[in-house]
């Protein structure tokens, strides 16, 4: 039996090295088969002369390198379907997930799981903004997919009968988390303490965070949508108030002139209307994106055998 593990990868040259020789010693000690697939998503350095240079020594060492950046969904979802392995680990090639948990979920898997989850149980050291900004994530994307995801990660192990729903999926914009909870089956889990970078700095900002949370939120959820509903109908409600409050005190001849009201008035139902537009327009935007049916990504280069694996 095959364990391939992908790792997705954008400028990440000072790890591809070390991370291949961590895995390679973890998987060897415990006997499992395995290949490993660097996804180079578009990296400015590097990035995937390395995995060329890994990949010379080690014939299982395999990769593949986008033409540009389409972000790291489409990364996750490439390294899918260039393994070939009877199940798929998917890992960040920094080493934050730790290795020495996969033997745990390939034991788990043998013994039935179909899904292993790798759970944080803490999220190592971090800075406050980064902290607070992740956690806000995490609330909104839970409340709006309905399901926890406070702990989960992109740490995960599948069986290839999963692998092969989620690419059987025709969604273009993808949120690989949130698919392996929506798709079943057996599940599993294992914790794991998130480990500070050896080398490099975290890709992800406050700003890509939020980014990120909307944009997967949106391709997973049609929450925000009815948000416009709601926000229209407190819009009605804040307008009866007003009037029955303005007809009381014309009635009572205590009425005051002037326009304050009614720019209060403007800019309430404004804000309420250029919001639901927006969040409209946005959704607008993503069938826009769906129905012109392009690829996830373009694939420039491979390395290896990689392509002989796809399914």
């Amino acid at each position: 039996m095959l364990l391939s593990i992908v790792l997705p990868a954008y400028n990440e040259e000072q790890n591809i090295a070390n991370t291949a020789k961590v895995l390679g010693r973890v998987l060897a000690a415990n006997a499992i088969d395995y290949e490993l697939i660097f996804i180079s998503d578009g990296s400015r350095d590097a990035t995937f002369r390395e995995v060329q240079k890994v990949s010379e020594k080690d014939t299982r060492i395999k990769g593949a390198e986008f033409s540009r950046n389409f972000g790291k969904e489409a990364a996750i979802f490439a390294g899918l379907e260039l393994a070939g392995g009877d199940a798929v680990v998917v890992m960040d090639c920094d080493l934050q997930h730790p290795p020495e948990v996969i033997p745990e979920m390939w034991k788990l898997w043998q013994n039935g799981a179909e899904v292993v989850e790798g759970i944080k149980e803490t999220r190592g050291k971090e800075s406050l903004a980064h902290r607070l900004s992740a956690g806000l994530f995490y609330r909104i994307m839970s409340r709006l997919i309905k399901m926890d995801m406070n702990a989960s990660s992109d740490f995960k192990l599948l069986d290839r009968k999963v692998v092969d729903v989620l690419l059987g999926l025709p969604e273009r914009n993808t949120f690989f988390r949130a698919l392996s909870f929506w798709a079943g089956f057996r599940r599993e889990y294992v914790s794991y303490e998130v480990r500070e970078r050896q080398f490099g700095e975290s890709k992800w900002s406050s700003l890509s965070l939020m980014k990120y949370a909307i944009t997967n939120a949106t391709s997973f959820s049609t929450l925000p949508l009815q948000l416009v509903t709601v926000m229209g109908t407190l819009s009605i409600l804040f307008s009866i108030v007003l009037f029955i409050q303005t007809l009381a005190k014309y009635l009572s001849g205590t009425a005051v002139e002037g326009f304050t009201t009614v720019i209060l008035l403007i800019l309430v139902i404004g804000g309420f209307l250029m919001l639901s537009l927006g969040i409209i327009g946005h959704y607008i935007a993503r069938i826009y994106e769906e129905v012109k049916g392009r690829p996830k990504y373009i694939i420039s280069r491979t390395i290896g055998d990689i392509r002989k694996n796809r399914k």
